[in-house]
């Protein structure tokens, strides 16, 4: 089906402050929430139109959703994507673009979107990698905070870096590739087995509790190292998979924006291949390897994340709960030569989002019997295909809605203090054309304008460029410019590089045009576009982008 919606989202900017807006109604019963967000997932789904993936769960959950299909993250690494979401700030103003500070101290003792929906007598917990755990989130996940209950952290997690993976040799090894019998494991279990049995448990402790809960999910994959139960590369069998179609580095790529996968590099497995840096390219034959156990990883999470909506159903909770499932960022599958994530490209910072809300982006009476979530097992049924609507953006009319004895009425919430734009209006009106003006933003830092050991990762004291990156409905415009670290200061007459890809003609963005073109197309675009931002006036022709989010959807939390 057509995309025919832009969703302007900032790096997410949030669908967890979407979630604030469902939090306080004036009276009658308030909306329970299961917040789930995965760890380097692209939109490598079924309901996103990926031909490869088998997600059925997910895909199920988007076909009795409203699904957004251009988010983006704000920068495409995990500490700084999370921080930025669940303040429903950015990297710029949060000041975090590394993993070595708590926002807190660092920039602002900024309310969080579950500290927020806890001030409203929500029980809120979370569970797996929700906050990116240590120093960013002074390693308490932000509790007492944002959590009623200290978070929980699956203790297999505690292996994930060590020698898990059996080699060829017999050996164990610290391997990107990590297919395993998870009965040989340390418990054997894996941390995302853990973590569900967690939330299950949770969700059965709340049954029968009149107070409203907030339980946010974070899985670790499909994250490296790939280990996973083995049985789920079965389904990707390797002599059907395929390359990423345009594997080469760009020839006009500016250096700054290369990433050069460090953290893929330092695998065992990998070293062995002795790839020259900071280019590669890696072997055709263990690129194909990647992108299978990168898909089982996905295939291995979504069956997690059946197990979860099905016990919703079980408990009896999915026509009282809200469901939002999102990722922090994307993740390069061999796109552009690139592995990991760690840069400005669509592959990198493009996350799924999607929001299931009971009664208004599905509805069904009880007394059907019917389940909403039948856990769907992708290893042992043939048939994976159900009936979706996944990517009309908004499955029921106004009349639907708002005529429905059972649908939720919209009701006005305070304004959040927040970096985003109101889009609640989303849910009830289809948007029917494209906002050829909607932008969304994106970031990411570099130590040096070539690529170097720690291009992917650098630490605040170390980053000298910061490339900011618009994306429109037809372009993605990417700029080089010098940072200081010290003020957190940008020099816009300090450019470095520059990056131009003309969508309807490279939608892979391998043709950058930014040497060659006339920027006074692009500049006059840009210069009509509302002011929101005094920052974004580092274009000398007043860039001031426009940065949408979910902070401030007022939102359907009356039943």
């Amino acid at each position: 089906r057509k995309m025919n919606n832009f969703v302007r989202v900032w790096l997410l900017l949030l669908v967890l402050h979407t979630l604030a807006l469902a939090v306080v109604a004036r009276r009658g019963n308030r909306r329970n929430v299961l917040f789930i967000i995965a760890d380097d997932l692209r939109t490598s789904l079924g309901c996103y139109g990926d031909t490869v993936a088998k997600s059925p769960n997910i895909d199920q959950l988007a076909s009795k959703s409203q699904v957004f299909l251009n988010a983006y993250a704000q920068q495409a690494v995990c500490a700084p994507s999370r921080t930025s979401m669940l303040t429903s700030r950015r990297p710029d103003t949060t000041r975090l673009y590394d993993f070595n500070s708590y926002w807190r101290v660092h920039s602002g003792n900024y309310t969080t979107m579950p500290q927020y929906f806890k001030s409203k007598g929500y029980f809120t917990m979370s569970v797996g990698k929700v906050f990116h755990p240590g120093i960013a989130s002074n390693h308490t996940d932000d509790y007492p905070y944002s959590w009623s209950i200290p978070a929980y952290h699956p203790a297999s997690f505690r292996f994930e870096k060590k020698k898990m993976c059996k080699g060829e040799d017999g050996e164990l090894h610290a391997n990107l590739l990590c297919a395993v019998n998870v009965t040989e494991q340390p418990g054997r279990t894996l941390p995302d087995l853990e973590s569900t049995d967690e939330a299950v448990r949770l969700l059965k402790s709340r049954v029968g509790d009149d107070t409203p809960f907030l339980l946010a999910v974070g899985f670790h994959k499909p994250h490296i190292p790939f280990r996973i139960p083995q049985e789920y590369l079965s389904l990707y069998p390797i002599d059907q998979m395929t390359l990423a179609p345009d594997p080469d580095v760009p020839k006009l790529l500016p250096p700054v924006a290369y990433n050069p996968w460090s953290d893929v590099r330092r695998r065992d497995d990998v070293q062995k291949l002795n790839i020259s840096f900071p280019y590669g390219p890696i072997p055709k034959d263990f690129q194909l390897r990647i992108r299978q156990h990168y898909y089982a990883a996905v295939s291995f999470m979504d069956a997690q994340v059946g197990r979860l909506l099905s016990t919703l159903d079980q408990l009896g909770l999915a026509d009282s709960t809200m469901v939002v499932f999102t990722s922090d960022h994307g993740w390069s599958l061999g796109e552009h030569g690139e592995w990991a994530k760690y840069s400005n490209f669509d592959v990198a910072t493009h996350v799924p989002l999607i929001f299931y809300v009971p009664g208004v982006t599905h509805y069904q009476h009880n007394w059907l019997g019917m389940s909403t979530f039948p856990y769907i097992d992708a290893l042992t049924q043939s048939d994976l295909s159900f009936k979706s609507k996944a990517l009309i953006v908004l499955i029921f009319t106004d009349d639907i809605l708002m005529n429905t004895t059972h649908a939720p009425s919209f009701y006005h919430l305070k304004e959040l203090c927040t970096e985003g734009n109101n889009l609640a209006h989303t849910f009830r009106h289809r948007e029917r054309r494209v906002d050829e003006e909607a932008v969304s933003f994106s970031q990411y830092p570099r130590p040096a304008d070539t690529p170097q050991v720690n291009s992917d990762l650098p630490d605040l004291k170390d980053i000298k460029v910061m490339g900011y990156s618009l994306r429109s409905w037809d372009y993605r415009y990417t700029l080089w410019l010098g940072f200081n670290p010290k003020t957190f200061q940008v020099n816009v007459s300090d450019v470095h590089a520059g990056e131009l890809y003309m969508l309807a003609g490279d939608p892979g963005q391998d043709s950058n045009i930014y040497s060659n073109s006339d920027h006074s197309v692009v500049m006059t675009k840009m210069a009509s576009l509302p002011r929101v931002s005094k920052f974004f006036e580092f274009y000398s022709f007043s860039t001031n982008l426009l940065v949408y989010s979910f902070s401030d959807l007022r939102f359907l939390s009356r039943r």
